[in-house]
């Protein structure tokens, strides 16, 4: 179970009082909990306007009660992989998978197991999909990525050469490593991003 007993937020993007969107950015504000937006807009715009606030998935209205099922046990399912303790640890871990060593790099260190990122021993807050990104980055220094890979890593979906998420996602990045935008993540003209090594 997440803090605070939700395992899972279905949000409607048109609500009365806060929309959507604002109860998205509250919700990352104050921690990981998955977030599934639901919405009767499901134009590009308004979709990767929810993927950027940190949204896991988006559902446009009318849509098949199975697929919010399907949905949801994906998205359960991809932070169970990433250690975000859905499951409260109370199960044995006898025949769970090895732990997965943490990425250092820098005075940066990714546990995958535990879904945390730490600089210089603080933590630093990420979603999934900027979680996915620093694996990414992290376990190859050096190695320029273009956008489409960094894409389709992190949002795990086919790349959309007119979305602007990763540069979005990168700009995210950097404001919560450091004041200096190219300290970690450096900006290759014409080609895509990498991690300094």
């Amino acid at each position: 179970m997440a803090a605070g007993g939700v395992d899972l937020v279905l949000l409607d993007i048109m609500m009365p009082v806060l929309d959507g969107y604002e109860a998205l950015r509250q919700i990352r504000a104050t921690g990981n909990v998955p977030v599934i937006l639901v919405s009767a807009k499901g134009q590009d715009p308004e979709r990767i306007l929810g993927l950027n606030l940190g949204a896991d998935d988006y559902l446009a209205k009318p849509f098949n009660p199975l697929e919010v099922v399907a949905r949801v046990g994906a998205v359960l399912r991809v932070y169970a992989r990433l250690g975000a303790g859905l499951s409260g640890g109370s199960e044995s871990d006898a025949g769970a998978a090895p732990a997965t060593p943490p990425i250092r790099l820098h005075d940066l260190v990714l546990s995958l197991d535990e879904a945390t990122l730490t600089r210089a021993g603080q933590p630093v807050p990420l979603t999934p999909v900027e979680l996915r990104m620093m694996e990414l980055f992290m376990a190859h220094p050096g190695r320029v990525f273009t956008k489409q890979q960094i894409f389709e890593h992190a949002w795990k979906e086919p790349y959309v050469a007119a979305s602007n998420s990763v540069m979005v996602g990168v700009s995210k990045l950097r404001s919560k490593l450091a004041d200096d935008p190219q300290r970690y993540i450096q900006t290759i003209r014409g080609i895509g991003y990498r991690m300094g090594a």
